[in-house]
């Protein structure tokens, strides 16, 4: 019977496993890929409100925020050129990806992470030494291919790893590692700033050379996943990694699903096309849906402008650097809320709560702003307590998005692919993930300036649109065996309607030509 509110039953299946030390370590180095993410939303917002970097680079924008204090606060940033700084990176992610799927799948994971580090290595190296607008255009273009070869590596390699009562704590690591490089930046933002000759900023986006060499060198030791040798033909040494991580010697049943699996992959000759078949419909449209939704919460509006932001509304330099810190600590903290929590109360759970945490934050800073700024954007002198509260609702809706939307966002798509189009589907995924992120990087400022407060209730509306979604349209997939997922859609009140039980022979609810297969409960 399908389950009401989009909730579907598990499988059933279980396979032997236990959390090794072994794999431990290992998702935690892997996971460390997010770092150089994280650095860069960080650090970029940050560096665009010193006033030696915009003195040199963008002097229009320094002029407008500092010569006429009498300008509209909302509009003070309103520069296509500075925001083309920010977003371009997300543009060359983008374009990443796409490659980045066929490099992750007949290549494997580890190569990609590999390839990430060393295209992030040397966008931060030209970005420390750039002596003019375009050196940061390129460096920030190269910073790009970089993140996008990890994000479509990374999440792969956490969820293929993991053992699934596992899964979403381990996935998670990567997000935990996004809001690490956050916090590092901000901090670094705020003790460069202060450093005499205006030289600061240099380091700060130089500073990305250190979680590139992290995620080179740990692509260099790190084993591959079963299922990535399994794919490329490494049968026998799949079935020796696969004890090694389980941490037990029954490994046939899982090892026979994984095989399977693979051979199915390989009967697929196109695998982009394949995405378009009507059995994978409910994977599209959470490949497609999920990072689109997460990038409107307005969540990298937060993080990578937060110091413009904080600057925009009425505070000091120095002050909105540490309010950016503030907030970075907080998207840290509440990320371990999530690990703790999402192998316990479940995926759904956390998205829905922190989807109505995040609309009552945005329309109480919505409301904030528009009471002391209006609409010509002059607040006059503004009290204490009034930064106090805009800073703290800030900080609890930056604590709903990183124990939900935030590493939800990244965990979901990568445990409900199958195989034959995981590689394809998570491109797809980050793809929309970059697109959406340039165009919020790209347009905001703009729409900050002439929707002013607004702009809050515009993200809020897209929050409760998400909320909506995920309510009737998103199963429960913990606890979930990844090879296992397509059981859920089987289940499901809308998606059992594209999905028949010949579609997935290999895939879904009975994959092992060993015992029984898993049964709905």
């Amino acid at each position: 019977m399908p389950a009401v509110g989009g909730i579907g039953p598990g499988t059933g299946k279980e396979y032997p496993g236990n959390l090794t030390t072994y794999v431990l370590v290992t998702c935690i180095v892997a996971a460390m890929g997010g770092l150089i993410f994280g650095y860069d939303i960080g650090i970029s917002g940050g560096v665009t409100t010193m006033t030696p970097f915009l003195q040199k680079f963008f002097p229009s924008v320094w002029r407008k925020k500092e010569a006429d204090k009498t300008k509209n606060q909302y509009c003070q940033y309103d520069s296509q050129t500075l925001t083309m700084f920010t977003s371009s990176l997300y543009l060359a992610a983008l374009l990443a990806s796409l490659v980045a799927s066929t490099v992750t799948r007949k290549l494997g994971r580890k190569l990609s992470m590999l390839f990430g580090g060393l295209l992030f290595f040397a966008g931060a190296l030209i970005n420390g030494f750039a002596k003019a607008v375009w050196m940061l255009i390129v460096g920030r273009m190269l910073l790009g291919f970089g993140v996008g070869f990890a994000n479509q590596s990374v999440p792969l390699y956490l969820s293929e790893m993991a053992p699934y009562r596992y899964r979403g704590a381990l996935n998670i690591g990567f997000q935990l590692s996004i809001t690490v490089g956050i916090l590092i930046a901000n901090v670094l933002n705020y003790f460069f700033n202060k450093i005499e000759g205006g030289w600061g900023w240099r380091l700060s986006l130089g500073g990305a050379m250190v979680p590139a060499l992290i995620i080179t060198v740990g692509s260099l030791i790190l084993p591959d996943t079963p299922n990535s040798m399994i794919e490329r033909g490494q049968t026998e040494e799949a079935k020796a990694k696969l004890k090694r991580i389980r941490g037990v010697d029954d490994v046939d049943e899982e090892f026979r699903d994984l095989v399977a699996a693979s051979d199915a992959s390989k009967l697929v000759e196109h695998p982009w096309g394949n995405l378009l078949q009507r059995k994978y419909r409910p994977h599209l449209t959470m490949a497609i849906l999920i990072p689109f939704f997460q990038q409107l919460t307005g969540i990298n509006v937060i993080m990578f402008y937060a110091p413009v932001l904080f600057n925009t509304i009425g505070f000091k330099d120095d002050a909105a650097l540490m309010s950016a810190v503030i907030t970075g600590a907080v998207n840290v903290g509440a990320t371990l809320v999530s690990i703790y929590g999402v192998d316990k109360w479940g995926r759904r759970f956390l998205f829905l709560e922190g989807g109505v945490q995040m609309l009552i934050c945005q329309a109480v800073v919505a409301a904030c702003i528009g009471a002391r700024f209006g609409i010509n954007g002059d607040p006059g002198d503004l009290p204490k307590w009034y930064a106090v509260v805009v800073v703290l609702f800030i900080c609890i809706y930056v604590a709903g998005f990183a124990w939900s939307w935030g590493p939800l966002g990244w965990l979901v798509p990568s445990e409900i692919f199958p195989l034959e189009i995981r590689s394809a589907a998570q491109s797809i995924n980050v793809s929309v993930n970059m697109l959406f992120t340039f165009a919020v990087a790209q347009v905001f400022l703009t729409m900050l300036c002439h929707l002013k407060f607004g702009l809050f209730l515009f993200f809020a509306f897209f929050v409760l649109m998400m909320s909506i979604f995920v309510y009737f349209f998103l199963p429960e997939t913990k606890g979930i065996p990844i090879e296992e997922m397509n059981g859920v859609w089987k289940t499901h009140w809308y998606w059992s309607r594209f999905v028949e039980d010949l579609d997935y022979p290999n895939g879904g609810m009975e994959m092992s030509k060993g015992g029984q297969g898993p049964k709905n409960v």
